[in-house]
């Protein structure tokens, strides 16, 4: 199959999807290797394409539709313990986590995308964590974090913001 014409399926699959499609079931689907499709991701972001990359998969988004929505980045600080806590409080008044960021010493800031938008997402996260023989962020800085967070209204990232600061996390 000719590049462009799996870059278009890709597209095509991403935009039919209701959920994340990760690189390897891409792969299958169009029976080429996961690198190959890591690769078409690039490419079709290097043209614009509107892709982002989540720890559960790729998706496509549309920047102006999200952009009508209010985002605020919230600074933290928890313990791994409490990351559950931390991200149910978000979810369950109404946010959505879009990302954590950290601030390294040596590499600056350090983004990695998360996409959560209730319980389930934060279960499915938690078990990738513990699952993984990899460290979380909050390691690197001591706990210390941001979130985007995405909600319908300021008022409610008003609300989560100060449900987080009663908990103890929000800075």
């Amino acid at each position: 199959m000719e590049g462009k014409t799996r870059r278009e399926q890709i597209i095509e699959l991403l935009n039919k999807s209701s959920v994340p499609l990760s690189g390897s079931e891409l792969a299958k689907l169009l029976g080429v290797s996961r690198q190959i499709i890591v690769q078409d991701i690039a490419l079709l972001r290097a043209m614009d394409k509107n892709i982002l990359s989540t720890n559960k998969g790729y998706i496509l988004y549309a920047p102006d539709r999200e952009s009508r929505r209010a985002k605020r980045t919230i600074a933290v600080s928890h313990t791994d313990d409490e990351m559950r806590d931390e991200l149910y409080t978000i979810v369950d008044y109404g946010g959505k986590v879009l990302d954590v960021v950290v601030e390294h010493d040596v590499y600056g800031q350090l983004t990695g995308d998360l996409i959560l938008k209730n319980r389930q997402d934060v279960d499915e996260f938690m078990e990738k964590i513990h699952n993984s023989s990899d460290q979380s962020m909050l390691t690197l800085t001591g706990g210390h974090h941001f979130h985007t967070i995405e909600a319908d209204s300021e008022m409610i990232l008003d609300a989560i913001e100060q449900k987080l600061k009663i908990r103890g996390y929000a800075l």
